[in-house]
């Protein structure tokens, strides 16, 4: 068969053969009379390996090694394309991502595009400065989607805060998407989404940090109980009495705590729950004292009684702790 007829049957131009046969791929097996090409059978069959191992993505150096080398095993060889293939999808991915995020800033002309390019590879650079810099200075320039990648990959306190503020500024656009990282197998990235979701405003946000309260990650239900507490949710009680047990954000948790108590029923509710804990066998001194010092601010006969029998407790630091909080509560 003729170079002509051979490229209209397998879909490779007369030219790529060509330079198959210059680098030793697919070297016809005769020659015509007038000397021109001629493909047997076998060489046809090898044309069409060849192009099946290049749909895999193996360059024809390694297309020859796996055709002329008997033995060759492809194991190695297919794990590295793996490797390759995903590499370069992530790539395209990160190009994806940073097209959109560009149109998402509806650029007018390429001076703008221009400028969100120069915004995006700030908010990626490894100084941590620059990072902070970028947020600070164009917080309302930066799409939201960006904004809240950021923040769930940021690792520096400093930069993750000022990517929380911009994400607060931004209304509840970046609400869903933060949400979303709750529910990534990567606990600081699930602690960053529900601490940028404590400082975001809007019903949306609370509804969402409501659903954290039941969160099977601790980290997620304690941050998600301080935020609604300051907000008035008198379902964060038993939370943020556990957290005062336990001696994590134990202070923040008493603060939350005495402004929820404000509300009677809520007060009586949070002083029933600080006693149980109180008389608890398994509570040990440390925490005791903790629960002793919550109930400074919560008003009530409840609480009143309590720091009353804590006073003759035999752990005399907390009996020195209620009589402390006693007077202090006579001298109202």
């Amino acid at each position: 068969m003729l170079i002509g007829e051979v490229a209209r049957r397998s879909g490779v131009s007369a030219r790529m053969l060509r330079h198959y046969e210059s680098l030793g791929l697919v070297r016809p097996s005769g020659r015509t009379g007038s000397g021109y090409r001629e493909y047997s059978g076998e060489d046809i069959r090898r044309i069409f390996h060849v192009e099946s191992l290049r749909s895999l993505g193996l360059s024809l150096r390694e297309i020859g090694r796996v055709l002329d080398e008997p033995g060759f095993t492809p194991s190695a060889l297919v794990d590295d394309l793996i490797t390759r293939t995903r590499e370069r999808i992530a790539a395209e991915n990160e190009l994806l991502t940073r097209l959109r995020r560009i149109d998402a800033t509806e650029p007018a002309d390429w001076e703008e595009v221009l400028r969100s390019v120069a915004l995006l590879q700030a908010l990626g650079s490894k100084s941590a400065g620059a990072r902070q810099r970028a947020v600070l200075s164009s917080a309302d320039e930066v799409p939201v989607e960006a904004l809240v990648e950021a923040v769930l990959c940021e690792a520096d306190p400093s930069v993750a805060g000022a990517l929380r503020w911009a994400l607060a500024r931004s209304g509840d656009e970046g609400t869903a998407l933060l949400a979303e990282g709750l529910d990534s197998p990567v606990a600081a990235v699930r602690e960053r989404a529900v601490r940028s979701l404590a400082e975001m405003p809007g019903d949306e946000a609370a509804a969402r940090l409501r659903d954290a309260l039941t969160h099977p990650d601790a980290v997620v239900r304690r941050h998600a109980a301080l935020a609604l507490g300051t907000r008035g949710v008198a379902d964060t009680v038993p939370t943020l009495i556990d957290l005062i047990v336990e001696g994590r954000n134990d202070t923040d948790a008493a603060d939350a705590l005495s402004g929820l108590a404000s509300d009677p029923a809520t007060a009586e509710r949070i002083a029933t729950g600080l006693v149980d804990r109180l008389a608890h066998d398994g509570t040990e001194a440390p925490a005791r004292l903790r629960l002793t010092q919550a109930l400074a601010d919560i008003p009530g006969t409840t609480a009143s009684r309590a720091l009353v029998q804590l006073s003759c407790e035999g752990d005399r630091a907390v009996a020195l702790t209620a009589t402390y909080l006693l007077r202090l509560r006579d001298a109202r």
